[in-house]
């Protein structure tokens, strides 16, 4: 099994990963550790509290197969977290997959990662000019950009970048990656049952409740 692990800090965005998390947890069974700079709430762009397992200075990035950055829509804190910027840093010169959506991509920058790779991002243009660590010329207008060991995308392409990371692992996940149509399923394609054994495991957990 491979080993995930999502990067958290202020306001980010659990919307542009979700997508991603819930397929690697829900469906392939893996298990994703939620990492910050420090043992406490971390509030996301939604509203919901999350609390990470392990802080950057318990961990080393090489434990992972892949980071998962989600964006924020305040990257400031992030940017200017020398705990957080100094673990990404570490694994500049790893195999480690590092997935980067919207404005995470900031944080590979700052911390080199990017370093005369391809990229794209959903942060706003003005920050290229703001800060010298962007470059510029590497920056490409698409969706999904992936250069090496490192993929980025824009938040609105959520999907497309949650296919693109499990594709790197070797996942399958079919043609129609989380694109179903709903209109274009029957009345028993849309009735769901359990096998024998798994409603005699629901009855037994059923019982404690009762």
């Amino acid at each position: 099994m491979k080993k995930f692990a999502v990067l958290i800090y202020p306001d980010f965005s659990l919307q542009e990963i979700t997508c991603l998390t819930s397929a690697l947890s829900v469906w392939f069974g893996e298990k994703i550790d939620f990492i910050a700079s420090e043992k406490r709430e971390y509030k996301s762009e939604e509203g919901l509290f999350v609390f990470p397992a392990k802080t950057t200075e318990e961990t080393k990035i090489t434990d992972y197969d892949c980071l998962i950055l989600p964006g924020t829509i305040n990257p400031l804190p992030a940017l200017f977290d020398e705990k957080l910027i100094g673990f990404l840093k570490s694994g500049a010169e790893t195999d480690v997959v590092f997935a980067a959506i919207s404005s995470a991509p900031l944080l590979l920058l700052k911390a080199g990662i990017l370093k005369n790779k391809k990229f794209t991002g959903g942060f706003f243009m003005q920050m290229a000019e703001v800060f010298p660590f962007v470059e510029k010329e590497n920056f490409i207008h698409k969706g999904i950009v992936c250069d090496g060991n490192v993929i980025t995308g824009i938040g609105m392409f959520f999907r497309e970048f949650a296919k693109e990371v499990l594709c790197r692992f070797g996942y399958d996940i079919g043609e129609n990656f989380m694109r179903e149509r709903p209109e274009d399923f029957s009345e028993d394609e849309l009735t769901f049952y359990w096998s024998e054994d798994e409603y005699a495991e629901f009855l037994d957990e059923l019982s404690e409740y009762q």
